[in-house]
């Protein structure tokens, strides 16, 4: 079983961590967010260093730096999901296009809801607004 550390930090440190990683050759692995107990945004950059996981983890900050200047797409796609999903702003990141969700998701279900709302539901509504 691999290792795993986690390891809070602030916003100001998450560039200088991915540039520090980068130049080791340490890949990063993802980029999670979750709502906590509190009900804050803890959001985690994990990066794979031998022999395990360190997670470095930025709790109630709703607008971060990008790293995507640093890991290409390994970096923009999951901060792009945040994005779309949490509402998790990334400083320097292009997000005019949407990635797969539809454009008026959010407006009309709320962040995240598509998680949630079972399938049958969302076909059902499907079919109403076609016989429309």
């Amino acid at each position: 079983m691999q290792e795993y550390k986690r390891i809070d930090i602030s916003k100001d440190e998450i560039v200088p961590i991915a540039e520090r990683m980068r130049k080791q050759n340490v890949y990063l692995v993802m980029i999670h967010a979750f709502i906590n107990k509190e009900g804050l945004p803890d959001v985690s950059w994990d990066y794979a260093v031998d022999p395990g996981v360190e997670s470095y983890h930025v709790v109630g900050e709703t607008c971060l730096p990008s790293i995507g200047a640093i890991y290409d797409a390994a970096a923009t796609w999951p901060e792009r999901e945040l994005n779309e999903l949490f509402g998790l702003e990334f400083e320097g990141l292009d997000t005019t296009q949407r990635l797969f969700l539809p454009e008026d998701l959010l407006e009309t279900q709320g962040r995240g809801q598509i998680m949630v709302t079972p399938l049958n539901e969302l076909v059902e509504k499907n079919k109403k607004e076609a016989v429309q």
